[in-house]
């Protein structure tokens, strides 16, 4: 069996033996792929710090013909994920990318446009900018590049075009606008804004810069995501619940000066209880989303 060399990003890592694990990578030229790294859990393995999760490596590797493992027997680190030890916010937006991509690709299904999607989010992290705009962004592209983006203008039933309004009809289960007459009858139907509409026509054009948007539209867009995203893939993906520090302090610094202040707070009597309230209240919160039946 021949040797296979490609770009690789590490997006699940599980052990298997003492010594070995088992990758899940997603790669340039092969798309998403699994194989055994022997040895990879030595004190003083070959792989190093390039079976890391998100980090971009080169690796080769021995593609078996058979439903069995790969077997990776080089990996040269590229990049590491450095956002790892320097923001929580942007550490879960990482995590967040690499389970959306194990759960919603394929085996063996290239997708190098994906590939470089991914690979300039996770800089973008590393860079430390809007982690709420880089995972809207990169989710409405995920969707595009394997076929399941939202319909933005036409009706997803008859085709016919939504025109604008106040706020549309959005199927979750039909995937995108919903007219007056075929919303009825439809489940899971939530309304949204017209400015969120809006803005997912903007994130979904892929453009390196990220465009700007009010942060009250994109609280709304980040559960209008939530539920999409969990009815494409059957259930809740493990790191949403961690999406809700995507809004807070964007440092490791920043997170733990927040927990110290909150906790003096408490041992000062406060008359006003909603102001506290309303300042830990998560910005990406899914009440504001009415739900039709």
């Amino acid at each position: 069996m021949a040797s296979e060399k490609t770009d690789a990003i590490m997006i699940r890592i599980v052990e298997f033996s003492e010594s070995s694990c088992i990758a899940t990578m997603f790669t340039r030229d092969f798309g998403k792929i699994g194989a055994m790294v022997k040895g990879a859990r030595r004190p003083k393995s070959p792989f190093e710090s390039a079976i890391d999760l998100l980090t971009v490596s080169r690796i080769v590797f021995i593609h078996k013909s058979s439903d069995s493992l790969d077997l990776l027997t080089e990996a040269k680190l590229q990049r590491r994920f450095r956002a790892a030890t320097r923001s929580l916010p942007h550490l879960y937006a990482g995590y967040y990318i690499a389970e959306l991509l194990d759960a919603l690709t394929h085996t063996g299904d290239p997708h190098p446009d994906l590939f470089e999607l991914t690979q300039d989010t996770i800089i973008q992290l590393d860079e430390l900018q809007d982690p709420l705009s880089l995972i809207a962004r990169f989710e409405l592209n995920l969707l595009r590049m394997i076929g399941q983006k939202p319909s933005f203008e036409n009706c997803t039933i008859c085709g016919s075009s939504v025109p604008q309004q106040p706020r549309v009809a959005f199927g979750q289960l039909s995937g995108g606008v919903l007219c007056r007459q075929c919303r009825v009858g439809q489940s899971r139907v939530i309304s949204i804004s017209w400015g969120v509409l809006e803005a997912m026509k903007l994130f979904s054009q892929g453009n390196h810069a990220l465009p700007s948007v009010d942060p009250m539209v994109l609280g709304e867009l980040r559960g209008v995501l939530n539920n999409y995203m969990a009815n494409l893939m059957g259930r809740r993906p493990r790191m949403q619940p961690m999406l809700s520090m995507l809004g807070r302090p964007s440092t490791v610094r920043d997170d733990a000066l927040s927990l110290h202040r909150k906790a003096d707070a408490m041992q000062i009597p406060r008359t006003d209880e909603s102001t506290q309230e309303n300042t830990d209240k998560d910005v990406l919160d899914e009440a504001e989303i009415s739900q039709e039946s």
